[in-house]
């Protein structure tokens, strides 16, 4: 049986690299059209945007790993069909769960790969991704380092200790550094957070940072002062688009990681339901690697007793299609309308195993 599973195996990895170049060549294209809108912007430009959408591959292959091993296990299973030999294997004895058990070991190892792709792979080339676009937009004014965000406004330098995700922009431990046209520090202001305030309309005010908790000491050659006061607001040409580029995405972190940072996110009060999705959904990706494999089993011995393969390659590219889109809607809808971040990364799943389970059932 080693040999039946090592054919099987080679079969089925074979195609599946097929599907894996075809897809990542097409998402890495819509990628690169995508970030085209951000040409010219600052030093962004094409070699820029080339080495972000390669950073962004791993990232990219992880997520269509799934819609991956379906189609190219209906590819290979199809292939043993045409050639008469999942019949011959039939007929040698060999029952569907056999051949079933052959294809979920080719599984196990895809799913091995998928989380390492996952877990250390992808969150290590995204935090890289990520760095090329901020710095080329930037233009050398900002960068990330380990103390933080470092960002230039002419001649005040503002160190800011973390960017928390949301839709009202907050900042964590500020520091801003003033110095003088001799290249003297004159002020050094301190704040425990900020937050970017959007004006209302009419009410003839611009939009701009509120600091909480503010320290601000002035030095001079002699001696320095301090004030203290609860809030004040900060005149600065800092873009909250531009630091928006610095927030912790969920796809730069690992299971862990994101465990850590989503109990972070619950003391300062923050909405965590993005990042407890994709928490579980990187849980949940290798089974649906396994899932995937396994559906296409009876897919394609439903077919091939009646001769439709070509049915059975176009059934499993539309169900591989709606699983990925499912996959990238459940996180509006988790968002939209609260549902639990747990269940809406592994009811597709959940769903295709069904399937599965049900139609490898009718065939047997």
């Amino acid at each position: 049986m080693k040999i039946l599973d090592l054919y099987i195996g080679k079969i089925l990895l074979r195609y599946i690299m097929v599907t894996i170049v075809v897809l990542l060549g097409l998402f890495t294209f819509v990628s690169f059209i995508d970030e085209l809108g951000d040409l010219d912007r600052g030093r962004y430009g094409i070699l820029q945007i080339i080495q972000y959408v390669i950073l962004t591959i791993p990232k990219t292959l992880y997520e269509v790993f799934p819609m991956a091993a379906l189609i190219g296990s209906i590819l290979g299973l199809s292939t043993l069909a045409r050639d008469s030999e999942l019949i011959v294997m039939r007929a040698a004895g060999i029952s569907i769960q056999r051949i079933v058990f052959s294809v979920l070991k080719v599984g196990i190892i895809l799913a091995i790969v998928s989380m390492f792709m996952g877990e250390v792979v992808s969150p290590f080339t995204e935090d890289r991704a990520i760095d090329v676009k901020a710095e080329s937009i930037i233009n050398n004014s900002g960068r990330k380092g380990n103390f933080g965000v470092w960002l230039r406004d002419d001649n005040t330098y503002v160190n800011i200790g973390e960017v928390l995700p949301g839709q009202q922009l907050r900042l964590l431990n500020i520091k801003i550094f003033e110095f003088d046209n001799q290249n003297f520090l004159r002020f050094l202001s301190t704040a425990r957070e900020g937050e970017f305030q959007i004006a209302r309309p009419g009410s003839g005010q611009k939009d701009r940072w509120l600091l909480k908790d503010l320290r601000r000491t002035m030095i001079n050659e002699e001696s320095s002062a301090a004030d203290e006061v609860s809030a004040a607001y900060w005149s600065t040409v800092l873009d909250p688009q531009i630091l928006k580029i610095y927030q912790v995405k969920p796809e730069q972190l690992s299971i862990w990681q994101l465990q850590e940072y989503i109990a972070h996110l619950r003391s300062n009060k923050q909405d965590t339901s993005t990042y407890e999705l994709e928490f579980w959904s990187k849980i949940v990706t290798p089974f649906a690697t396994l899932v995937m494999l396994i559906l296409a089993v009876p897919f394609v011995f439903k077919e091939a007793r009646s001769g439709n393969l070509g049915r059975s390659l176009f059934s499993g590219i539309m169900i591989g299609l709606g699983f990925f889109i499912a996959n990238q809607a459940f996180s509006y809808f988790v968002t939209l309308f609260g549902i639990p971040p747990m269940l809406g990364a592994s009811l597709p799943t959940i769903l295709v195993a069904v399937i599965s389970f049900v139609m490898i059932r009718r065939i047997v």
